[in-house]
């Protein structure tokens, strides 16, 4: 379903992202505003009680993310930098809009909502830190059940549905996303032992030559 999502966005995102590298605009340009537009629309309305208007800013700037990518393909390749500098700047968006949401539970009395909330939070470092440290050591970890888009879904949408005042929708969505988050988490761990596993199993160059007489 997220990938048809992404295919529809696409048609969007794409030609704006050309347009942009047209008119000069850098990639890590709009990777920053995005970021700093992210937070700042976090920080600002949610703890506040602006729940909708958070959610809704908030969700405009997380789009950045997909025009840079657009961007990309517009130029036809990445850099090295660009692709770090996108993946701090996504664990600060996402530590910003949890972080915010984890203050406005405790500000309006919801200690156990606020656990939730920093459940999802740290688990999902994790998981991007797990990925990260496996594919620094050549090592692989991809997948598991929930990944940086269904996190901002469910974040962002059970915080719009709960400025709307439908009841229970921001509770629902982060107990799913901490349920889902940590068990990411052992997927992402258990993805890792068998790349190592499976490493280790293989013959080296050497071994695989005949010995010397």
């Amino acid at each position: 379903m997220l990938n048809l999502f992404r295919v529809h966005v696409s048609r969007v995102t794409d030609p704006v992202g050309r347009w942009l590298v047209t008119r000069g605009v850098s990639p890590d340009a709009v990777t920053v505003a995005g970021t700093v537009g992210t937070a700042a629309a976090a920080v600002a309305f949610i703890p506040r009680g602006h729940l909708f208007l958070g959610a809704l800013l908030t969700t405009v700037f997380v789009l950045f993310d997909m025009i840079d990518g657009a961007m990309a393909r517009a130029r036809g390749h990445s850099t090295p930098f660009g692709a770090v500098l996108d993946s701090t700047c996504d664990r600060i968006a996402d530590g910003a809009l949890f972080a915010a949401i984890t203050w406005w539970c405790l500000e309006s009395g919801q200690e156990a909502l606020g656990v939730a909330a920093l459940v999802c939070l740290v688990a999902g470092q994790v998981i991007s830190y797990v990925k990260a440290r496996a594919e620094g050591a050549g090592l692989t970890a991809d997948g598991g059940l929930v990944e940086r888009p269904e996190r901002l879904i469910l974040a962002l949408v059970g915080t719009g549905f709960e400025g709307l005042g439908i009841p229970f929708a921001l509770a629902v969505g982060l107990w799913l996303l901490a349920a889902g988050s940590v068990w990411t988490v052992g997927q992402r761990i258990v993805a890792v032992h068998r790349s190592a596993r499976d490493a280790a199993a293989e013959p080296s160059p050497t071994a695989s030559r005949d010995p010397a007489p």
